[in-house]
């Protein structure tokens, strides 16, 4: 095990230290809650972190997906009694965590990549190469593994699969989900989910505050100039890392001080009150492997939010544009949401000034226009409160959602889906 997994380990062990009642011992809650570090490599040659709360014999398995500036830490950021990961094992859940590309780290195949090679991914790649990566490692895992622990398991055959596996994403990786489930769809391939838990999930974003309006021009205008300088928006030593979590960490000493930062950091965010200065000092913010967030996300965030629409990342030229998708325009992924044929929960956050309630609400009526099977659930939550707050009342909901999910429940497309897939088959976008 490498040095970066070594770390993520060695954290999630002093998360469950940390949080356990004095009455258990160390060895009791690591067997209670043990835990897998799995190295998964894309077709393109990242190295993904995927962690996994192990149930071998489990047919029910849970994916969760962070957001942007975040990892997988924020899902057992509250500990044994108040995280979605440790809450979903407790239900007999298989869990596992993905990490996207994006941590400082920079683990690839090649090990000499520049910087700027790195950073050179949008939204696109998280859903077209991460996500198919890390769920395609988790159904080689299951399906050998209950083979090994349940031999008398009936052979698989065509999509089928012996397990059920719902996502719970957060913010970007709501979005990322999203992507991924409609090119897969499009690309005939089985996307192997049963159910989408979306907890604020971006795609939408044309309802915002001046602030982000601001960026977003700055990205259209300036970018074919700042992406050659700024390939990404990171800390690039070990010292300043440290320096920043230190910092963070100091500001609950002086409240005077840290009141102030965090005053500035929700005005910013046009009033969001989670508490910015508060995740900064948490475990996943380390010298090691701090996230980062590419220039070309961010780029892609501002042409969303231009668009008016969720779109795949535009290239800049109708012929580049051409080569990846088959047209001059990226996708518009809203009007392929009748492909999505599995049950989708939208969950938005009346708080939320970085994802307003208006835009989860917009997800929810593109699809049930499109005949998707949505929900949709608002709680006074701000934008970070769906991770790293404690939060009982969006814990039994999620798990409640979970349990919808029966071993034996099949999903078919609607019939508005089935149309749009014969329409495609003539014109059919290529990715």
């Amino acid at each position: 095990m490498c040095r970066r997994y070594f770390v993520h380990s060695c954290f999630l062990l002093l998360l469950l230290l940390n949080y356990l009642p004095f009455r258990f011992n160390f060895s009791y809650n690591l067997d209670r809650y043990p835990y897998e570090a799995i190295r998964v490599v894309t077709s393109d040659g990242y190295g993904l972190l995927l962690e996994r709360i192990p149930r071998r014999d489990a047919r029910k398995a849970v994916y969760l997906q962070h957001g942007v500036m975040d990892s997988s830490m924020g899902w057992v950021s509250n500990g044994v009694v108040g995280s979605p990961a440790f809450a979903a094992y407790d239900q007999g859940y298989d869990v596992f965590l993905g990490n996207f590309r994006g941590l400082v780290s920079r683990d690839h195949v090649k090990k000499n990549i520049s910087s700027k090679d790195f950073w050179r991914y949008s939204i696109n790649e998280h859903a077209t190469e991460d996500i198919p990566a890390m769920i395609e490692k988790i159904h080689e895992i299951k399906t050998s593994e209950l083979k090994l622990y349940q031999p008398t398991m009936e052979e698989v055959v065509n999509e089928d699969q012996p397990y059920k596996l719902c996502v719970v994403s957060h913010s970007l990786g709501g979005a990322a989900v999203l992507m991924y489930v409609i090119t897969r769809k499009i690309e005939e391939k089985p996307h192997r989910l049963s159910r989408l838990i979306l907890l604020s999930p971006a795609g939408f974003h044309y309802d915002s505050n001046m602030c982000f309006t601001l960026m977003e021009y700055t990205f259209l205008f300036l970018g074919p100039v700042l992406s050659r300088i700024v390939p990404a928006f990171y800390i690039p030593t070990k010292f300043f890392r440290m320096l920043l979590n230190k910092l963070a960490r100091d500001f609950h000493n002086y409240p005077a001080v840290g009141g102030l930062v965090q005053t500035l950091m929700s005005y910013v965010v046009g009033g969001d009150s989670s508490n910015w200065v508060g995740v900064m000092g948490l475990p996943h913010y380390n010298m090691n492997d701090m996230p980062g967030i590419s220039f070309r996300v961010a780029q892609h965030l501002a042409q969303i939010k231009h668009s008016g629409k969720f779109k795949m990342f535009d290239y800049g030229s109708s012929s580049a544009n051409m080569d990846v998708y088959g047209s001059p325009e990226p996708l518009d992924l809203g009007e392929f949401y009748g492909l999505i044929d599995v049950p989708v929960d939208l969950v938005a956050g009346k708080k939320d000034k970085v994802i307003r309630p208006s835009m989860v609400r917009k997800h929810y009526r593109v699809m049930r226009d499109s005949g998707v099977d949505v929900s949709y659930n608002e709680f006074e939550y701000a934008h970070l409160d769906f991770t790293f707050s404690h939060r009982e009342e969006l814990l039994a909901y999620v798990m409640s959602r979970l349990l919808l999910v029966e071993p034996t429940q099949t999903q078919t497309v609607h019939k508005k889906g089935m149309k749009l897939k014969k329409k495609m088959e003539t014109g059919k976008p290529h990715l």
